[in-house]
C-alpha cells in the first residue's frame, strides 16, 4: 500500500465515521496526511487527522482517534492501529497490503518500455584490481553495472556487458614477474610491484 492509497483509505474511513456518528462532514479536509513516524516502533505510518478535524466535528481528538482506529482495524490493509498522545494515530500496514505494491508493479510491467528499442549499448564496468588492495568498490561496481544493464534492457535496449577481470596484459605480466622475484628473494623488477614493507 502506497502512502497515497493509505491516505485515501483513512479519508474515506473518516468520511464514513463522520456520517455514521452524525458529525459535521464539513470537518473533513480535502487531503489527509500520513507520514513515517520518527520511531519505527510506532508503526509504518502516522496521521494527525483526528487532531485536525475533532474540534470542527465537535468531539475530543482522542475519542475520534479511538473511533477511527477501531474502524480502520476492520480494513484488510491495516494490521494495527494505535492511538498515541492527544489523538495521533499510528498505523501498521498488513503484510499482504505491502506485498500488493510489488504484485501491481510486476503485473503492470513497471519499469519496462520500448523507448530504447533498436539501440545497442556497450556497457563497460570495472572489476577488482588484482594488483591492488581488495575493497568493496570492486564488488559494488559489478553489481551496479549489472543492474544498470538490466534497467537498460527493460527499456528495450540490446545491452552487451563488458566486465574486465584484469587477468591478462602488461599490468598482470609485471605483477607475475614481481611475484616470482619475491618468491626467489630477489628485488622487484624496475617496472614491477614492490613487496609491502
Amino acid at each position: 500500500m502506497t502512502p497515497e492509497a493509505l491516505a485515501d483509505l483513512v479519508r474515506t474511513t473518516v468520511a464514513q465515521l463522520l456520517a455514521d456518528r452524525g458529525l459535521d462532514a464539513a470537518a473533513l479536509p480535502e487531503q489527509v496526511t500520513v507520514e513515517r513516524p520518527r520511531n519505527p516502533e510506532h508503526g509504518d505510518y502516522a496521521t494527525n487527522i483526528a487532531l485536525q478535524l475533532a474540534k470542527k466535528a465537535g468531539v475530543a481528538p482522542r475519542d475520534f482517534a479511538t473511533w477511527l482506529a477501531e474502524a480502520l482495524l476492520t480494513r484488510a490493509a491495516i494490521a494495527k492501529a494505535d492511538v498515541a498522545g492527544p489523538g495521533f494515530l499510528n498505523l501498521t500496514i498488513a503484510t499482504e497490503a505491502q506485498g500488493a505494491i510489488v504484485e501491481d508493479a510486476l503485473k503492470d510491467g513497471y519499469g519496462t518500455g520500448a523507448e530504447l528499442a533498436g539501440q545497442k549499448i556497450n556497457l563497460e564496468f570495472v572489476s577488482a584490481n588484482p594488483t591492488g588492495p581488495i575493497h568493496l568498490g570492486g564488488a559494488r561496481w559489478a553489481a551496479v553495472g549489472d543492474a544498470l544493464g538490466r534497467v537498460l534492457e527493460a527499456r528495450g535496449a540490446e545491452v552487451t556487458r563488458e566486465y574486465y577481470f584484469n587477468d591478462a596484459g602488461a599490468q598482470i605480466d609485471r605483477f607475475v614477474r614481481s611475484l616470482i622475484a619475491a618468491a626467489k628473494g630477489e628485488p622487484a623488477p624496475e617496472d614491477g610491484y614492490a613487496a609491502p614493507t
